[in-house]
């Protein structure tokens, strides 16, 4: 039954792929909270600005971890999308990690239908079947790999529906789809592999909730979206 549904799923989402970038159109913004052992130590927020067949998704995300007063891990990265119409055409991004600088600067290579990739952790092309890495869109969940947002890195995943479910978040209810997204590899080092609980709201096309264990038990939540 839950292969069954999540045929379904990609079948809905996957069947009109150029209507993508529509589904957040309405969308100015969207606020996550990260929280760490049920501490809000940061943010992560996106923004949309539309101009015709033109979108921009600028990402900016902060978050620092303490242990007995003094700061033991920290990240501040701020990135860009560009897309025309359901094409990703650009992404750029910066991000400053325990005072170590990672980057990604991707482009569309038209005549060869890729893309072309210079970042922090790889430099070469990739298919254009790969999606950035980042929580504002759905079609992480249709992918088999993904694109790391701060480093450049191509991952492979697998993505597992789990069940629906019913979630609060912020005194309001959600119906919502659950799924766990994890690494092709998993003998890959812990530190190096994907394992995301992740709930996603159909009716928005958005996903609410992002959950993993690694240093400690992490949620991005959305917090307020408009």
């Amino acid at each position: 039954m839950k292969k069954i549904l999540l045929f379904l799923f990609f079948l809905t989402y996957s069947s009109n792929s150029t209507a993508h970038m529509a589904h957040y159109n309405k969308f100015n913004k969207i606020e996550m909270e990260i929280l760490r052992d049920g501490e809000v130590i940061g943010y992560n927020y996106y923004f949309f600005k539309k101009d015709s067949d033109n979108t921009t998704v600028t990402n900016q995300l902060k978050f620092s971890v303490k242990l007995f007063g003094a700061t033991i891990f920290e990240v501040e990265s701020f990135g860009e999308e560009k897309y025309i119409k359901d094409k990703l055409i650009s992404f750029n991004s910066k991000t400053r990690q325990n005072k170590k600088d990672k980057f990604v600067q991707l482009k569309l290579n038209d005549e060869e239908n890729e893309y072309d990739i210079k970042g922090s952790s790889y430099t070469g092309s990739a298919s254009l079947e790969n999606v950035i890495g980042n929580w504002w869109s759905h079609k992480i969940l249709q992918a088999n790999s993904q694109i790391s947002p701060i480093s450049g890195s191509i991952k492979e995943q697998v993505v597992t529906f789990i069940g629906k479910e019913k979630i609060e978040l912020y005194g309001k209810m959600y119906e919502v789809e659950h799924f766990k997204l994890t690494s092709k590899d998993m003998t890959l080092p812990k530190d190096k592999r994907l394992n995301f609980d992740i709930w996603f709201d159909k009716k928005n096309a958005l996903i609410l909730k992002v959950a993993y264990s690694r240093m400690g038990n992490w949620e991005y939540k959305v917090k307020k979206f408009e």
